[in-house]
């Protein structure tokens, strides 16, 4: 299960992400980009995280995920569409010459600190 070392590397970037001058602040939420092509089980890294996080800055923070669909782009013809099926060819001229241009994402988009005050 590789989730388990992508959590561990997300808490490892969430702590570090901690300003200095709010180092007893806890995280509330860490905001994730993930492709559809990045063979990531959204409730696999939900609960490795909720593992990892325990004694941490991010016990009890939320881990958002937005899953972000593949796209790709004809090099042919240079049309740009949605792959919504696990056919990769051009859905105008069917050439198999493509560029993917996401799917594959794998991102902190942002990390929310819990206010002080």
């Amino acid at each position: 299960m590789h989730e388990m070392g992508i959590a561990m590397e997300i808490v490892d970037i969430a702590k570090a992400s901690i300003p200095q001058d709010m180092q007893g602040a806890k995280v509330q939420r860490v905001n994730l980009q993930v492709g559809k092509l990045s063979a990531i089980v959204s409730e696999s890294l939900r609960f490795c995280f909720d593992l990892v996080t325990k004694d941490t800055p991010l016990e009890g923070a939320e881990l958002s995920i937005e899953e972000l669909p593949v796209v790709a782009r004809c090099k042919d013809c240079n049309t740009q569409w949605t792959v919504t099926e696990a056919v990769f060819t051009c859905k105008k001229c069917q050439s198999g010459n493509i560029d993917i241009l996401s799917g594959r994402e794998l991102d902190i988009t942002s990390i929310e600190i819990e206010d002080e005050d």
